[in-house]
C-alpha cells in the first residue's frame, strides 16, 4: 500500500510541475520560422532558442528547415511561416516578380558569406592563381554562395567559366559527398564540413569566401509587408531576442556557445561545433547587430549583378526595414 501510495504522490507532484510549468507562459505567441538550412552559421539564433531570450519576449518559436531559398518564400507568401530565415536576395527576387506584398529584411543574422574553400591537397601556401586549370567544386547557380564565389575568383583575375573546370550541377545536400568521393581539386564549403575534411583529411581550408567577399546582409530574417503592419510588436519582441543573443555570443567562448547550440547539430562533434563557431566569429561573420545597412545592401547587389543575377535595381528602404532593429538597439 506505501508503494503505491508513493507512487500515486510521485505522479501528483510531477503533474503539478507540468501544470505550474505550462501555466508560467500561459499568454505566449507561437511565432513560426523557416529556415533556408539548418547551420551553424545560424549559431545566434539557436542560442536565442535556447538561453530562453525569445521566451522573455512572450515568444514561442516553432523553427522548421525547409531546404532552399525557394522554398523559404513559398512557405512565407502561403502563409505556411511568419518569419523566413534567408539569403536577402530572395526578397529581391520575389519583389521583381510584382509581389503586391512584399517580402521585407528586418534583422540580420550573418553579415559575411560562410563558405570556404577547401583544397583537396595540403598545397602550403596558396594563392589564387593555383585555382587556374584546376576542376572547381561550386555551389548552386543562382544561390549567394556561388554569386559570392564567382565575385571573389574574378576579384583575383580567375574568369569562373573560361579559367577553370567549374561543377555547380550537384545539389547542395550532395557536394561534400561528391567531394568526399573524389570530385574536384577544390570545393566551396560551409561549416562545420571544412572542420570535419580538415580532421579526417580529405581536404584543407586555404581561404575564406566571407574575408574575401566583404559584408553582405547574407542571411536576414524577413516576413511580409502585410504581417509586419499587422504585428510591429511581435517583430519588436523578436528583434530584441535576436539583439540579446547577438550579444552573449559575442562575450561567451567558443565552447560556450558550442555547448549552447549543440542539440541542433547532434550528429557533430562538441570540438567540430566549437571550431566552426571560433572560425566564424574571429572572421566576424555573425552580426553584431540587427540592423542591416545600406551600404551592405548595395554590395549584395553589386555581387549579384556580377554575376548577372540582379533582376533589377531596388532601393535599400523599399526592402529593409531598419526602424525596429534601430529602436531595439536604443533601449
Amino acid at each position: 500500500m506505501r508503494k503505491w501510495f508513493k507512487v500515486l504522490l510521485s505522479l501528483t507532484v510531477a503533474c503539478m510541475l507540468i501544470i505550474t510549468l505550462a501555466a508560467c507562459n500561459p499568454g505566449n505567441e507561437k511565432v513560426r520560422i523557416a529556415e533556408v538550412t539548418r547551420s551553424i552559421f545560424y549559431a545566434p539564433q539557436y542560442v536565442a532558442i535556447e538561453k530562453g531570450f525569445f521566451e522573455e519576449e512572450g515568444l514561442d518559436i516553432e523553427l522548421t528547415t525547409v531546404f532552399g531559398g525557394d522554398k523559404v518564400m513559398t512557405t512565407l507568401l502561403s502563409d505556411g511561416a511568419e518569419i523566413g530565415l534567408v539569403g536577402s536576395e530572395t526578397s529581391i527576387y520575389v519583389y521583381a516578380q510584382g509581389s503586391n506584398d512584399p517580402v521585407i529584411n528586418f534583422a540580420q543574422l550573418t553579415q559575411t558569406d560562410g563558405t570556404f574553400l577547401v583544397a583537396r591537397e595540403n598545397i602550403g601556401e596558396f594563392s589564387w592563381d593555383q585555382l587556374k586549370g584546376s576542376t572547381f567544386l561550386g555551389q548552386r547557380k543562382g544561390g549567394m554562395p556561388q554569386m559570392v564565389g564567382e565575385f571573389v575568383l574574378k576579384k583575383h583575375g580567375i574568369d569562373p567559366h573560361n579559367d577553370l573546370n567549374l561543377i555547380q550541377n550537384i545539389d547542395f545536400a550532395n557536394i561534400s559527398s561528391a567531394f568526399a568521393s573524389g570530385t574536384g581539386d577544390y570545393v566551396q564549403l560551409f561549416e562545420p564540413q571544412a572542420s570535419v575534411f580538415e580532421k579526417e583529411g580529405i581536404g584543407h581550408v586555404v581561404a575564406s569566401f566571407g574575408t574575401e567577399s566583404g559584408h553582405v546582409p547574407y542571411t536576414t530574417f524577413m516576413a511580409k509587408q502585410s504581417y509586419m503592419d499587422e504585428n510591429k510588436e511581435t517583430i519588436e519582441k523578436f528583434t530584441r531576442a535576436l539583439y540579446k543573443a547577438q550579444g552573449w555570443i559575442q562575450t561567451a567562448s567558443a565552447r560556450e556557445i558550442a555547448e549552447t547550440i549543440q542539440p541542433y547539430f547532434e550528429d557533430t562533434e562538441l570540438d567540430i561545433i566549437e571550431m566552426s563557431v571560433d572560425r566564424y566569429r574571429s572572421q566576424g561573420s555573425f552580426a553584431t547587430d540587427p540592423i542591416l545597412d545600406e551600404e551592405e545592401w548595395n554590395n549584395l547587389q553589386a555581387i549579384m549583378d556580377e554575376a548577372g543575377e540582379l533582376p533589377q535595381q531596388v532601393d535599400h528602404k523599399t526592402l529593409v526595414n531598419t526602424e525596429i532593429a534601430e529602436s531595439v538597439i536604443e533601449e
